[in-house]
């Protein structure tokens, strides 16, 4: 089940905890096109719907699914405790403090993070 809300002055696609898994590059293409039919400018994907390889950097995965929202238009914003995985690399914690400097791509503790975030500093699509 998905959800919209509007957070600030974006339009956010906040997706449930369960669902299809971001696997792989292509697997994108199934959230940008609820995006796009629900006219949405920025995606809230809990962190249970990624694959358990996502995160590790080394796969590409993240980098080449992240780059695809921002190419398409979209924010992207991943809601969810990554604790374990920020511990277990330290690529992963620089890839996540730079990608929160920015405006396109970033990670948060829960939807109360966003809400703050979003009303503070809105995700501009295309730009990091």
């Amino acid at each position: 089940m998905i959800q919209i809300v509007e957070i600030g002055k974006s339009r956010v696609l906040l997706f449930s905890r369960s669902g299809s898994l971001l696997r792989a590059p292509s697997d994108a293409n199934d959230f940008i096109s609820e995006a796009w039919s629900n006219e949405a400018e920025v995606l809230a994907i809990p962190v249970e719907r990624l694959a358990p390889d996502f995160l590790k950097l080394s796969t590409g995965i993240a980098g080449e699914v992240f780059q695809k929202f921002v190419n398409y238009g979209l924010g992207c914003v991943i809601v969810g405790d990554i604790t374990q995985a920020l511990e277990e690399s330290g690529a992963l914690r620089d890839f996540v403090r730079e990608t929160n400097k920015g405006k396109s791509i970033w990670f948060v503790a829960d939807l109360a993070e966003l809400d703050v975030r979003l009303g503070t500093s809105p995700l501009q699509s295309g730009q990091g």
